[in-house]
This record gives structure tokens, sequence and C-alpha cells, in this order.
């Protein structure tokens, strides 16, 4: 029992350090390049820019005083788990983006919206490798979903939507298209970073007649395996051996190569996969 609350307590400060990193990475985002071009993508963070911006009110305040308001509103219609889910980033968020210094490190808006977006995209992505979050307009589309089971990402969608559309209010049409591009990128980044960063390449494989040749030609391959599919053929119902082959990207080419030296007439199917775990051969 000792050793699992060892196991528990180390898990427990990863997942803290990973946390505040994050919410560092997004304070930067804001107060680096959102915040000095009063561009507001959406989020608490983007209302604070606009009140900031229209009042001359304090950032972090305002996130403190939404992200407050959104823990209440949780407490009442999604119960403790979710406040404990957003409960650390809902505080830490306001208290780092005041002691990150905000300053414009990039003097053209559009550049620093590029980067503002992938950085921020970065961040909550990593927030969301720990199942954490930074509170904030995440908790009124959760609320919906429960209670009346609305898509939670089409929630948030308009919720940012209508955030970005007051930039038009406050700083004209150029920061509203600025926002919108830049919800775009994050969006792009936040994607490519949950779906893993080692792409992978399925190959699916068929020839009339020389298959096994293919397979030795796998077989030499340092580390890759593949596995045999019995198919038949829709057209005439005959039995087909197929082959799965995963692969890296860089390895893709030269594996079709020497499968089409082979065999120029085999069939190959192509897919791009997001993450693969195990599976390969040991290379030693």
């Amino acid at each position: 029992m000792k050793k699992i609350q060892v196991n528990l307590n180390k898990n427990f400060f990863t997942q803290l350090l990973v946390i505040c990193i994050a919410i560092e990475i997004i304070s930067i985002s804001i107060n680096f390049f959102y915040a000095p071009i009063n561009i507001a993508a959406g989020g608490a963070t983007g209302i604070s820019i606009l009140v900031s911006a229209a009042f001359g009110w304090n950032r972090s305040i305002v996130v403190l005083l939404i992200n407050i308001l959104m823990i209440i509103l949780a407490a009442c219609f999604l119960g403790k788990k979710v406040v404990a889910k957003i409960a650390i980033g809902s505080f830490l968020l306001p208290l780092f983006m005041a002691i990150t210094p905000s300053f414009k490190v990039v003097e053209d808006n559009v550049l620093a919206m590029v980067i503002g977006g992938a950085v921020f995209g970065f961040g909550v992505a990593l927030l969301y490798h720990v199942d954490a979050s930074a509170g904030g307009t995440s908790v009124p589309p959760l609320i919906l979903k429960k209670y009346f089971h609305i898509n939670p990402s089409v929630t948030l969608l308009v919720i940012d939507t209508i955030v970005t559309f007051f930039n038009i209010f406050v700083d004209g049409s150029n920061a509203f298209f600025l926002a919108t591009f830049s919800l775009v990128i994050t969006s792009m980044v936040m994607n490519y970073i949950m779906l893993g960063f080692d792409h992978k390449i399925m190959l699916n494989i068929m020839s009339e007649n020389h298959l096994e040749e293919i397979k030795q030609l796998i077989d030499q391959a340092s580390e890759q395996g593949y596995t045999i599919f019995d198919v038949r053929g829709g057209k005439n119902g005959d039995g087909k051996e197929m082959l799965m082959v995963v692969t890296s990207n860089n390895d893709y080419p030269d594996l079709v190569s020497s499968i089409l030296t082979v065999d120029s007439k085999a069939f190959l199917v192509t897919y791009n996969i997001s993450e693969v775990r195990n599976g390969f051969l040991n290379s030693n």
C-alpha cells in the first residue's frame, strides 16, 4: 500500500507540473501575442482582452472573476468531479497572467496572430493530455450537454465565435479576421498534438502472383512486420491473402518502391494513422 501511495503522489506532482507549464504557455500566448494587438480569440481570456481594451480593466482579474463564476455554475449543475477538474487551472491561469510580463514581441500583427494561435493551442493540448482545464467558457457547453444533449464542441465554437465577433466593436474588422484565423490555427495545432507527433502509415497489399516475395521483402526490413488477412474478392468470390503493414513516413516511399519492383501490378491501399503503440519488431 505504501508503494501505491508513493506512485500516486508522484503522478499528482507530475500532473501539477504539466498543468503549470501549460498554463504558463497559455499566459505567454495572451500577454506576448494576443493582448498587445487587442486580438480576442474566444474564451475567458478573449473576453478579458476585450474588456481591457474597452474599459482598461486588468485582464487577470477579469479572467479570475469569470472563472469563479464558472466554478459556481459547475458546482451547481455539474457536480464535484467537474469542479475538481477545472479548479486548479481556473485559479492558476489568472495568477500566471498576472505575474507574466506583457509586451509586444512581434511587430507584425499577422505573425503575432499565427504564433499566438499556435502557442495557445499547444498549451491547451497539454492540459487535455493530463485531463485538466483552465475553466472559463468550457463550463457552459458541459452544462448544455448534460441537460439538453447539445454537442459541447458546437456550443464552445458558438461562444468563441461570439467573443471573436466583438473584436469588430473594440478594434475593427481586421482584429475580427485575425482572431478568426487564430482560432483555426489553434484548432489545427491542438488536433495535431492530441493525435500525436509520431504519425504512421498503414499499407494494405494484395498481389496475384508475388505475395510470397513481398512477404520476404517485408521480413528483411528491421522494424516492419506484417499481418495477414484472409479476404475474398467481391466480383468472383475467390479467396486471397492481404497483408497489412504499418510503417513510418520516412520508410514509406522506399517500401512502396520495393513492392512495386517485385510486382508492378500489386494492389496497394494507404491510410494515414495518428498513433501506433507497440507492434513493431525489435531492430536489435
